[in-house]
């Protein structure tokens, strides 16, 4: 590990050899530049973390109570607040990441607007969000660093060397906010050279871990939205080894490639896949698709297909735009053929896109998995579009009827309205929420759970509370007491927000460089000082 004393060390070894010309060169302040940026490049980034998500796969595959969590954001500023606060309330980023949504890039990040998840956003915006995130968060690390700094020099000019070694062991064993983040790549936005591209320049970004679908690239639509359509499996297999090629050509050999498949919610292919042998995957996928079966000729029309399953011909069933649909009831096989061919092919971890927050249902398809790849692992979608009041409840209400529970004072489609609030099927639908993270780690196999949207929902309802305090009767109260009290009360840093964009590192910076005749704005009739004392 290298100390602070060993930088500045080398720091003044390296100005010694330059003679007079670098006189002006403190030792000191080189080695507390290089402490505030510890990562030079996003490849630097990405070989770092990705070290630390294969640790914690590992971690959790000798014990699935070491699962992981990560929540989706939408601006760095987001992220590293996100960070910061982890860092207070927990002490440790460990087993934390950052989650990058191609939903809210579409929704949130497009020089066109607000758009649907449907891979319209440009995808330059993605590699652009994940370094804007890391800046963030370096910027985190450097803030940090710089009241470490402060503390050291107040206890060296007091002459307290127990509060020096204090400050200096801190210092020594700092723990960065950089952190993973599982970034989304979509449906690989084009053809699999197209996917590479991207991802060469996510992962030049910082990202040790990309997310990939099998839809349909150019129909692509949100994992909870009807009209999916999924590819082949070689079409799919084909984007995972871009996305590979690119992690090994930039030298992140450790890359992480979570595989998603949005089969269990898509009725349509866009193609059938040409078989090549017997029983090869282009047939097991065609086996899936929807047809009348043919016995004549004269059953067929113009423009008609005829596909032969095992010992039967059937007729497609097409749509009027050409998709192809699959037989009815078949989405959960599909997902298992999907997550084992994909771990099979190149990928590290499985996302199952389901319609609900079920552990059973999650299990039940886990389990298919692991019959055949024993260390299968789950990324999991704790997502937003789930209305997960109404789905536990009515999950609570089910097994009650089942182990022949009286359910009578309870109406089933109406298990959210506030009337059952308190009662004792809310408070173990409750239960349950809290512990779905716990309880799905342990019994269906997800390493990793994330909520995709939550700072797309807070953003709006904070703002909603502030706007009706703010313009109503509450007025300048409102942000007050809603806002900055509670930010001073509950120790936010944010709450000195001119330290929190770097206006103390500047400080520091112009003093390192003019010395005496630098310009500071952290003077005496600076406002921020109104918060010293927090």
């Amino acid at each position: 590990m290298q100390t602070y004393k060993n930088k500045m060390q080398q720091a003044s070894q390296l100005i010694g050899q330059q003679g007079t010309t670098w006189a002006g060169m403190n030792p000191e302040y080189v080695a507390r530049m290089q402490l505030q940026n510890r990562f030079n490049t996003g490849l630097d980034i990405a070989k770092y973390t990705a070290k630390i998500m294969r640790e914690d796969m590992a971690s959790y595959d000798q014990d699935q109570a070491n699962y992981t969590q990560s929540l989706g954001c939408w601006h760095g500023f987001i992220g590293q607040q996100k960070m910061i606060s982890i860092k207070k309330h927990f002490g440790t980023t460990r087993s934390r990441y950052l989650y990058l949504s191609g939903w809210m890039v579409a929704a949130m990040r497009s020089e066109f607007g607000p758009l649907p998840d449907q891979s319209m956003h440009e995808k330059t915006s993605v590699p652009a969000l994940i370094e804007e995130l890391y800046t963030f968060l370096k910027q985190a690390d450097a803030r940090e660093m710089q009241h470490l700094f402060k503390e050291l020099d107040e206890a060296q000019a007091s002459g307290d060397q127990v509060r020096e070694q204090a400050a200096q062991e801190s210092i020594d064993n700092f723990e960065t906010h950089v952190v993973p983040i599982i970034a989304d790549i979509d449906a690989g936005f084009g053809n699999e050279e197209a996917t590479y591209l991207l991802a060469k320049k996510m992962i030049e970004a910082g990202a040790c871990c990309i997310q990939i679908e099998n839809q349909v690239s150019d129909a692509k639509q949100c994992g909870h939205q009807d009209g999916k359509v999924t590819v082949p499996h070689e079409d799919f297999l084909a984007k995972i080894n871009a996305v590979r090629y690119a992690f090994l050509e930039l030298g992140v050999d450790d890359g992480v490639i979570v595989a998603r498949t949005d089969s269990l919610g898509a009725g349509l292919t866009q193609k059938i896949p040409v078989s090549q042998s017997a029983g090869d995957l282009a047939e097991q996928y065609s086996a899936f698709i929807d047809g009348e079966e043919v016995t004549s000729l004269e059953q067929m029309q113009s423009g008609d297909m005829l596909l032969k399953q095992g010992d039967t011909c059937i007729k497609p069933t097409r749509l009027a735009n050409g998709l192809v649909r699959f037989k009815p009831n078949t989405g959960a096989d599909r997902v298992v053929l999907d997550c084992i061919t994909s771990l099979q092919h190149g990928a590290d971890l499985l996302w199952i896109e389901t319609e609900k927050p079920h552990i059973g249902q999650i299990a039940e398809l886990v389990n298919r998995i692991r019959e055949v790849v024993p260390n299968a692992k789950l990324v999991y979608n704790n997502s937003p579009s789930f209305n997960w009041t109404l789905n536990f409840r009515q999950q609570v209400f089910d097994a009650w009827q089942e182990a022949g529970k009286d359910t009578s004072a309870y109406d089933r489609d109406r298990l959210m309205s506030q009337e059952f609030d308190g009662t004792t099927l809310s408070d173990e639908a409750d239960e349950r929420i809290r512990n779905f993270q716990r309880d799905a780690a342990a019994q269906a196999g997800i390493f990793h759970h994330l909520i995709t949207l939550p700072t797309y929902h807070t953003a709006a309802l904070s703002t909603d509370n502030l706007a009706k305090d703010y313009f109503g009767e509450q007025g300048m109260l409102g942000y007050v007491k809603e806002v900055q009290r509670k930010e001073i009360r509950e120790g936010l840093a944010c709450v000195k927000h001119q330290d929190m964009s770097g206006s103390n590192i500047g400080d520091d910076h112009k003093e390192y460089f003019s010395g005496d005749n630098a310009l500071k704005a952290s003077g005496k009739d600076n406002t921020m000082n109104q918060f010293a004392a927090i």
